[in-house]
């Protein structure tokens, strides 16, 4: 009886070793199908370092697009000479996360999140205006008014650091379930943008067409955001600085551990 008692036991402990060669492992590769259906392609690395800890890296990119949610985008970016019919950006981002589980098991159950991002996103604004030329000097015209439009690019800088809570499991043999609640971040951005004319535009059509941009481009209030533009030769830069932040949540991950 006790010999058969050991021999069983010693076939469960070869068996739980056999399937914890298949379903262990202290990697996981994955992607977040949630984001990828919004055009936000992403996929992650995470690397257990303890039974309760874990690290992990990320990087997602969007294309280059129309703005989703414009009524949104108008009630934050207020100037209705902005044509958000047309405006298009795009973005990448960088995540470093660790997480902190809660489950007896490693890189399984819930888990809290603190991490820190760092994105990049590309905008292209374009922006409807009208000005007068200058009138030639002995020479008497008709004012004429001249409408036309700019684009305003350039690229939108962010830092920002926060923390979310989510569940993961293991389903199958490698297949990983990634659950993620809810959470934000919350840190800084700083941008570059730059418009203009050519270079070749007679001088009394260039000034006060750069003018009258320029005019445009500081009637837009995107607060708490902050725009300071310059004029500089035939370009006008245009500075933002102000606050960063992002829900992160209700996102379905699935990868696969090795």
């Amino acid at each position: 009886m006790k010999k058969a008692m050991l021999i069983a036991l010693f076939a469960g402990l070869v068996n739980l070793g056999y399937t914890q060669s298949l379903i262990g492992g202290d990697n996981i590769l994955k992607t977040n199908m949630s984001a990828n259906a919004l055009q936000n392609y992403n996929i992650t690395y995470e690397r257990s370092i303890n039974h309760f800890m874990s690290i992990s890296a990320s990087y997602s990119t969007m294309p280059k697009r129309i703005i989703p949610l414009k009524s949104l985008a108008k009630q934050f970016i207020e100037n209705p000479n902005i044509d958000f019919d047309n405006f298009k950006m795009a973005n990448n981002a960088i995540t470093f996360e660790s997480r902190f589980y809660l489950g007896l098991q490693k890189m399984s159950g819930i888990y809290i999140a603190p991490y820190a991002r760092f994105g990049n996103m590309e905008v292209d604004v374009p922006i409807n205006y009208t000005y007068t030329p200058d009138p030639i000097q002995g020479l008497s015209f008709p004012s004429l008014s001249v409408s036309t439009s700019a684009s305003l690019k350039g690229t939108i800088r962010s830092q920002s650091v926060g923390a979310y809570f989510g569940m993961q499991y293991q389903l199958l043999t490698k297949l990983v379930l990634d659950l993620w609640i809810v959470g934000g971040h919350y840190g800084t951005s700083n941008g570059k943008l730059l418009t203009g004319i050519p270079e070749s535009t007679p001088p009394i059509i260039a000034r006060p067409a750069l003018i009258a941009l320029k005019s445009v481009i500081d009637q837009t209030n995107a607060n708490p955001f902050r725009l300071n533009s310059t004029i500089v030769g035939n370009n006008i830069i245009t500075n933002t600085d102000g606050p960063w932040a992002g829900i992160r949540g209700a996102g379905i991950t699935v990868g696969l551990r090795f």
